[in-house]
């Protein structure tokens, strides 16, 4: 079974980036019937927040993205001391003690000399009793994984192809601080070990990772996941954008953006395939594919989600928007006004040019008097008797006035709703009524 995660640290908002990963997570799992984790990386105590924790599973409820399964790795400390020490008594971990200042100084140095900026291994070469001394000086440990040298890491990355890396040309990382404290690497491979997930797809930035993590699963006698590694997300500028860290649901929710065109919009973000108002899910995991992702970076452009939104308001039954209209509005209102809409919040407005007052425009007398005989027609005609009261009010009203096209239609529109442009008006008309329609014909004859 396909099994996936998303980690995401309750040390803030999930932002548009977390959003993309949970979703392609998510499509990955439910496009194979598998099953979609929620890790909560909490081993950062003094920065990771409850409040965190529960706008994290709010906001993947909110887009649609269901969990199958949730683990928090605070509650899960046993599980890493069992595995260091696993990897200690093979040899695989080893205690430094270089400051971080020490550190810093050693990365210049090498810098300097042309040569990558990786650790050295010094504390490998020291002795039981210099260890020893130096922890009676009071200077904890920190602790790294040892990296096999003896061949490349490799694997095949479900986006970026055939991966190799030298492993001599990588630092042993640091799993441990002096403090007892986690790093992100170990407690990760543990979780997907244990967790059993089969898959993990995250952001290219974590390729390096990726291959000392690899070395972590051999270690503790597990077959690593599969690995994709897809482009990261950059702002309509083309680079990297502190805006994207603040974009969020909240962000999202409070500008009336829709939860199905934000998927709409991430799942095929970075991919082959044309970006569409498709708010089916269905529609889009069919389409899912990692082939189809691509090595350049992802714009993400708000404009683009703006106009997604529209799209996909405009799809909308009344069913899906019900609890959100305004007392009174029914589903033939909705479906008046819906092409009119960015946004399912700008309802109110639209649904004022029924219920009224609306503002009569200013027009000259030839014009007020052809809307007192539209009014007139309006009382004593058979409008409102039809199928189509407005294709009957305004055939009778070219007939008698011998006006057509915008000189028929436009004062019209501006006397019953006060605007130049809107909703169509044959589905308008029957909901602004017949008596409201004929009170606002003649207050716009009267000249106001």
């Amino acid at each position: 079974m396909t099994v996936t995660r998303f980690a995401p640290s309750p040390t803030g908002r999930l932002h548009v980036g977390n959003i993309r990963t949970a979703l392609h997570n998510w499509m990955l799992a439910q496009q194979a019937g598998g099953r979609f984790l929620l890790r909560i990386d909490d081993t950062d105590a003094a920065r990771s927040r409850e409040d965190y924790v529960d706008a994290i599973r709010a906001d993947l409820d909110w887009l649609g993205i269901a969990i199958d399964g949730e683990e928090r790795q605070s509650q899960r400390l046993h599980h890493y001391e069992r595995a260091f020490e696993q990897l200690r008594a093979s040899g695989r971990i080893y205690p430094a003690y270089e400051s971080a200042q020490e550190l810093e100084l050693k990365r210049k140095v090498a810098l300097g000399r042309g040569l990558p900026p990786i650790y050295d291994r010094a504390a490998l070469s020291l002795t039981d009793e210099q260890r020893a001394a130096k922890e009676a000086e009071g200077i904890a440990p920190h602790w790294r994984f040892r990296l096999d040298h003896a061949e490349p890491i490799a694997w095949e990355d479900g986006v970026r192809g055939a991966q190799k890396f030298d492993p001599a040309q990588l630092s042993d990382p640091v799993i441990r601080r002096a403090d007892g404290s986690w790093l992100y690497m170990l407690p990760s491979a543990v979780d997907d070990i244990e967790m059993g997930v089969t898959q993990v797809l995250r952001g290219e930035d974590h390729v390096s990772n990726t291959a000392v993590q690899i070395q972590m699963f051999t270690a503790l006698g597990a077959q690593p996941p599969r690995f994709a590694h897809k482009a990261l997300l950059v702002g309509r500028e083309g680079k990297l954008s502190k805006r994207l860290g603040s974009l969020g649901c909240d962000a999202f929710r409070e500008r009336g953006i829709e939860p199905e065109a934000i998927v709409a919009l991430l799942a095929r973000l970075g991919t082959s395939l044309p970006v569409e108002p498709i708010a089916d899910r269905d529609a889009l995991l069919d389409t899912f594919d990692l082939s189809t992702f691509g090595r350049a970076p992802a714009k993400f452009d708000e404009e683009e989600l703006e106009r997604l939104n529209a799209a996909i308001v405009h799809q909308f039954d009344y069913d899906r928007v019900a609890d959100r209209l305004p007392e009174g509005m029914t589903e033939a209102g909705w479906h008046a006004i819906r092409p009119n809409l960015s946004h399912v919040a700008e309802v109110g407005e639209w649904w004022r040019i029924v219920t009224g007052p609306v503002e009569q425009p200013s027009l000259e007398a030839e014009d007020r008097a052809y809307l007192a005989e539209a009014a007139r027609l309006l009382r004593d005609g058979e409008a409102f008797a039809s199928d189509n009261p407005w294709a009957t009010l305004t055939g009778a009203l070219k007939t008698v006035t011998g006006r057509k096209g915008k000189a028929l239609f436009l004062p019209l529109r501006q006397a019953l709703t006060g605007m130049d442009h809107g909703p169509d008006m044959a589905e308008l008309l029957p909901l602004i009524g017949r008596d409201r329609a004929e009170e606002r014909l003649r207050e716009a004859a009267k000249g106001g």
